[in-house]
């Protein structure tokens, strides 16, 4: 189906893909793997003609190409479902769906609207999503977006359908979903392209496996030939040890306090502490509430009723102004829109949430700027150009660094991660662990949102169970497993106990 050979890439003098080769057999599940920064999305933003390569040749189907946009990519049977989404958030679900390939009646430009909502309604369906295809799609969470993104690139009648992190903001019941999908397409000599980071999902899925390190070609393997060692040992050029670092955590006084918390239509009478030098872990499913209650401590959202007490003192906190002096920090799941402003440099990213530290009298001081820039992206190893390279060149893994470093120079006594690790790779994903292990063991008092069951079971001290809008059980570390947690996320009864 596709052939790609000697392709090389440099933006700005800076070489982000060398001779680097690639091909894909029809009605095979491919997976593209390598670090934050090796070249994945670039490869395939090439394949798309979203970039145009310095070197090599592409063919597609036995024919060399150079698509130009990726509108020439899709007439060409090539999808794609990049990691960012591409929704526009104040048009209806429907119109999302059809952008580009609206039904019209003949040549009158009237849009065929009901036949339109009406497909949606059966392809979401399909996919486990029960929305109304009317509804307007900012109000819809991350998750049901990404699975809208998912929809409208199966809706194509694509030959290949290239997937960059399809799965990073779904959960189990929603990736299983997900991969039935892909295995009838597949059945019928769809061949995919499948970027992703867990592990679990390349070896359960995928046919073959290339991989990508510093911008180079490291090799390809079947799936059934290699392990999940030899892959990370390929991806980082050195073995990586346990997966989850070792923890040293000794929980203190309560830091945090919400009692009877809700928010109506939301969620309702959420109450839990948060201790000195611990991980609090949130488990649930999609739709149950979990950022919601988070983004209501931090005062994204407005309680209904509740109340929130930060070392025993209640506090009122009406806006994430209001969290941030209560020494509150908060990595939220959406780093696109609410993480980063992506047109801004990496040091200006840096620099607007440490501007007290910064600066004097209102001026800025360059030697500072500059100092906290190196500091911070040496500490969670950003790859990146320079200070003045901006948010949105880099990958989702180092943007994910980048809006993590915001808050370290903050010294927090409450950090709230929200999916910490969406979009980023195996190796960066322990450095990550070791920075939030030694947070804790510094004292912050941590909450941690995360969809992926062996994170939560990895990191969590105590993990607190939501399920539509309420909060079901909290497990203590001794009683913690995966039967345990979906038990609970599904509705089951609070009074089962672990055997």
């Amino acid at each position: 189906m596709i052939t790609m050979s000697g392709i090389s890439k440099s933006f700005n003098h800076n070489r982000v893909l060398k001779n680097v080769d690639f091909s894909l057999i029809k009605g095979e599940i491919h997976a593209l793997m390598g670090e934050n920064g090796a070249g994945k999305s670039t490869l395939m933003k090439i394949l798309t003609g979203i970039y145009a390569k310095d070197e090599g040749v592409i063919e597609v189907k036995g024919k060399k190409v150079n698509y130009r946009n990726p509108k020439e990519a899709e007439n060409d049977g090539i999808a794609v479902i990049h990691q960012e989404l591409n929704i526009l958030p104040e048009i209806s679900v429907a119109e999302n769906l059809f952008l580009g390939n609206e039904l019209i009646y003949g040549k009158t430009g009237w849009m065929r609207t009901k036949e339109m909502n009406q497909i949606t309604e059966k392809k979401l369906a399909e996919l486990g999503l029960d929305v109304k295809p009317t509804e307007r799609t900012g109000n819809l969470s991350v998750g049901k977006q990404q699975i809208i993104e998912i929809a409208r690139a199966l809706m194509t009648n694509a030959d290949v359908i290239i997937m960059d992190e399809p799965t990073a903001a779904l959960t189990d019941r929603e990736i299983e979903t997900l991969f039935k999908t892909i295995n009838k397409l597949q059945e019928k000599g769809v061949a995919f392209i499948y970027i992703s980071h867990r592990m679990e999902e390349i070896f359960s899925l995928c046919d073959r496996i290339t991989v990508l390190r510093d911008g180079e070609y490291v090799g390809t393997k079947v799936i059934s030939e290699t392990s999940f060692e030899e892959v990370v040992r390929m991806m980082v050029g050195r073995e990586l040890g346990d997966r989850f670092p070792k923890q040293n955590f000794q929980p203190g006084e309560v830091k945090l306090q919400v009692k009877e918390m809700t928010r109506v239509g939301e969620f309702e009478n959420v109450s839990f502490d948060v201790r000195a030098g611990e991980v609090f872990g949130i488990s649930g499913l999609m739709g149950a509430g979990r950022s919601e209650v988070v983004e209501t401590i931090f005062g994204y959202r407005k309680a209904s009723h509740g109340e929130i007490l930060i070392d025993g003192q209640p506090v009122k906190i009406n806006n994430p102004v209001n969290a941030i002096r209560h020494h509150i920090g908060f990595v939220t799941e959406d780093r696109k829109s609410k993480g980063l402003i992506v047109n801004f440099s990496i040091q200006h990213n840096l620099s607007l949430s440490n501007l007290d530290g910064i600066s004097a009298n209102g001026w800025i001081s360059s030697r500072k700027e500059n100092e906290l820039y190196k500091k911070l992206v040496q500490k969670l190893g950003v790859r990146t150009s320079g200070p003045n390279q901006t948010a949105k060149s880099l990958s989702g893994g180092n943007q994910q660094k980048v809006v993590i470093a915001k808050w370290l120079e903050r010294n927090p006594k409450v950090l709230i991660l929200d999916e910490p690790t969406r979009g980023v790779d195996v190796g960066a994903k322990k450095e990550i662990y070791s920075i939030v292990n030694e947070l804790a063991e510094q004292g912050v008092a941590i909450i941690m949102v995360s969809s992926e069951l062996p994170e939560i079971l990895g990191m969590s001290t105590r993990v607190a169970v939501m399920f539509e809008g309420k909060l079901m059980k909290i497990l203590d570390r001794d009683e913690l497993s995966e039967e345990l947690i979906m038990h609970y996320a599904t509705g089951g009864e609070k009074s089962v106990h672990k055997k």
